[in-house]
């Protein structure tokens, strides 16, 4: 153990020791990040008809409520739709826009780069706002079409930098030797570029996923009727009413992002 407190933590040969008190900050801000998961996932498993933290009693009861539930059911397949619809028209339309970015010799680049991520400065709420009165013109409103246009956007500017990182750091002269010898542009990138940002581009495609599955700002306003997103359910029944539902329901999407992102980290691992 000593000789990890001695032992160089950066090429500067800053040791561990001297980087106590950082790795200190750290693991406090993680448990920040933390303490309101360890909070409801027991709050889901409360018997009582309202929020209660610790349970006195514990039961599935809530799980059972979500399970039986027609709008849940409606709200969660909803969602899950939207979030694999927008994964797929997110990340190809992401991973040839930083292809594009990175291989373009004009000018104007890094506007089209800024204008890319647009969506990642401006408040959502503007977002919603803007997609809202366009839906209304073009009859999108409530529809699962328009939810995927909106998270589209939303997550197009996450596959664009993720993938963008990784072309920066791919040697473009193998896919230049493959079209030295004949292989088409197209071809070339499928078959040697592609591959080589594989985990970069599954990273991106899940990351697209979780920003359509969690969000719920957007959906507040261009969500409801026969397509009521989950986020947007739980919203409504935190303002309504409070419902120990929203525990159960927290403590499955909790699940579900923790299973996503363990995933791209195995294929990343293998894909070294």
């Amino acid at each position: 153990m000593l000789n990890w407190f001695q032992s160089p933590a950066t090429e500067t040969q800053v040791t561990h020791g001297g980087r106590l008190w950082l790795y200190a900050l750290a693991a406090l801000v993680i448990l920040f990040l933390v303490i309101p998961t360890f909070i409801v996932i027991p709050m889901s498993f409360s018997d009582s008809q309202y929020l209660e933290f610790p349970p006195t009693r514990w039961s599935l009861r809530w799980y059972e409520h979500y399970v039986d539930s027609p709008d849940w059911m409606l709200a969660t397949r909803t969602s899950l739709k939207v979030a694999v619809l927008t994964m797929v028209v997110a990340t190809p339309l992401g991973v040839l826009a930083a292809y594009a970015l990175h291989t373009a010799k004009v000018a104007f680049v890094r506007l089209a780069f800024v204008l890319l991520i647009t969506p990642m400065m401006v408040p959502l709420v503007l977002v919603a706002i803007g997609a809202f009165y366009v839906y209304v013109k073009l009859d999108l409103l409530y529809t699962v079409t328009g939810l995927v246009f909106a998270h589209t956007v939303l997550a197009l500017p996450l596959v664009v930098i993720v993938v963008g990182s990784a072309f920066k750091s791919f040697d473009m002269a193998q896919e230049d030797a493959a079209r030295s010898l004949g292989a088409p542009r197209w071809k070339a990138f499928l078959t040697v570029t592609l591959p080589q940002v594989r985990f970069a581009v599954v990273t991106a495609a899940l990351l697209s996923f979780l920003t359509s599955f969690d969000e719920v700002v957007v959906a507040m306003f261009v969500s409801g009727g026969d397509n009521p997103t989950l986020t947007r359910n739980m919203f409504n029944a935190l303002r309504d009413q409070i419902d120990p539902t929203i525990a159960a329901i927290s403590t499955i999407m909790i699940v579900i992002t923790v299973v996503v992102m363990t995933l791209a980290q195995i294929f990343g691992a293998r894909s070294k």
